[in-house]
Formats: C-alpha cells, sequence, structure tokens
C-alpha cells in the first residue's frame, strides 16, 4: 500500500467553503481501482491548509486515477478559491503501519 499527500494553502479566506466541500463531496474516488481510503485535514494553527491523504493498493491504481478522474472529482471546488501561488504539493510515502 501506498499514500499520496497532496497539501495546498488557500489565499482568499474561503477555507471553510473548502472543508465543507470535502465534507460533502460526492466520492468519485470510492469507487476507483486499488483505493483504499481518504483522509482530509487542515492543521489547527494554520486553518487555511489543507491536505489530502489518499491511500492506494499501488502506485498504479493512483497514478491512472491521478490521470484519468481528476478533473470530475474537482467539479465541486468551490466559486472563486484561489490558492497561494507554488503552495501545491504531492508527495508519495512508504505505508509502513497502521
Amino acid at each position: 500500500m501506498v499514500a499520496w499527500v497532496s497539501k495546498f494553502k488557500v489565499e482568499n479566506g474561503m477555507e471553510e467553503e473548502v472543508k465543507k466541500a470535502f465534507k460533502t463531496r460526492p466520492g468519485f474516488v470510492e469507487s476507483a481501482k486499488g483505493f483504499v481510503r481518504l483522509d482530509v485535514l487542515s492543521p489547527i494553527n494554520n486553518p487555511a491548509e489543507i491536505h489530502l491523504i489518499t491511500y492506494w493498493e499501488s502506485d498504479e491504481d493512483f497514478e491512472f486515477w491521478h490521470r484519468n478522474h481528476l478533473k470530475e472529482s474537482h467539479k465541486n471546488i468551490p466559486k472563486g478559491l484561489k490558492l497561494i501561488p507554488r503552495s501545491w504539493e504531492l508527495t508519495k510515502y512508504e505505508y509502513i503501519s497502521s
């Protein structure tokens, strides 16, 4: 299993709208081959920062989803959302234990 963390920072004060969108998201990723789990976190001391942690059975499963289905999963992004330039990061992690 592998974990991928996508991190970004909201620039224009819309972090509550972003968090609400994740709570009410349509759940496209759940039906993806090899998908295990999604966690959405935000640091208490920096609420404009959002971390998405997805767990996958393999790199290939994540990469297929990321290449082919990422656009449809972003359909419900709040209108007017702006991110801090160059704040987006995508990092792969080795899953060691639960």
